[in-house]
């Protein structure tokens, strides 16, 4: 059998061509659903029925069964060409993970079969794109990432000078030293009981004007810097968005072309018989005369 690859528009085989039809991916997809509602009722399994319970850890090890069997399908159809995506990395992953006996040493790893619902996330086209791009942004990520780390940073310095010389208890956990700092402001920047919590508390202590340094820090770095990634998210999925539509504009030109070819085909043909029927009318006249 010839070696698969992973353009779903080409097949060497059948069974290839199996695996990459609807039919199968439409199969997988159901299973991954299933397998999602199963795995959620069996954390009740201290509640339910014993019998229920087992008929449900069956149809769990019955589904990982027909990933371990697609994955080994996949293998034998494309062999090493298989690990050139990343996607594929994954689904051997999480297929793997869910192979893990189920003793106590790998309580963890059994916790995580449940990725296998994230399966969904390159499987429906819609999620694959969504996913991708948001792939697509990690690096403008990490540089606001960076950006936030360091006005973190600064106002952590600044908050354990000004705050943290204090025989209040409280405030002293907060702003004590240079982790606390940086803790009690990213409180502060998810603004999550900031003003009770944190606040009001250094407010107390003796500093009126507090607020002022809590507020413009939220200003810069909850209202400014975090909504750079909502607009870095935005962007990676216009672009992805654009070029799924030029990708779909392409295949309508290439469609198109093929129309045109073919109809240009049939006129050549037409013009061709008309040519010849004009040659035998021609030599039929010539007959008649002679």
């Amino acid at each position: 059998m010839k070696q698969g690859t992973l353009d779903l528009e080409t097949s060497h085989s059948p069974l290839e061509k199996a695996i990459e039809g609807s039919f199968f991916r439409n199969f997988i997809t159901t299973l991954i659903v299933v397998n999602a509602l199963v795995l959620g009722v069996l954390t009740y399994e201290r509640t339910l029925p014993p019998e229920l319970v087992s008929s449900l850890s069956w149809i769990d090890q019955a589904v990982t069964f027909v990933f371990a069997v697609e994955i080994t399908i996949k293998l034998v159809v494309y062999r090493l060409a298989f690990f050139r995506s990343g996607w594929n990395w994954f689904d051997f992953l999480v297929v793997g993970i869910s192979l893990v006996p189920g003793g106590a040493a790998f309580s963890v790893l059994r916790a995580l079969r449940v990725l296998r619902v994230l399966r969904l996330l390159h499987i429906v086209p819609m999620m694959r794109r969504i996913t991708e791009a948001l792939l697509n942004a990690l690096p403008g990520m990490g540089a606001i990432l960076a950006v936030l780390a360091l006005l973190t940073y600064v106002g952590a310095v600044m908050a354990t000078n000004m705050y943290g010389n204090t025989d209040d208890p409280e405030v002293l956990e907060l702003f004590g030293d240079l982790p606390s700092s940086a803790y009690s402001l990213f409180q502060v920047m998810t603004m999550d009981g900031w003003r009770f919590e944190v606040v009001q508390k250094v407010v107390d202590d003796g500093h009126p004007y507090a607020p002022a340094f809590f507020l413009i820090f939220i200003f810069i770095a909850s209202f400014a810097v975090l909504n750079l990634f909502i607009a870095l998210i935005v962007d990676a999925l216009a672009e992805e968005q654009r070029a799924a539509t030029d990708e779909h504009l392409g295949e309508i030109e290439e469609d198109m072309d093929e129309e045109f070819d073919s109809a240009d085909k049939e006129r050549d043909q037409i013009i061709a018989m008309l040519e010849e029927l004009k040659r035998d009318i021609a030599a039929l006249k010539g007959e008649k005369s002679d």
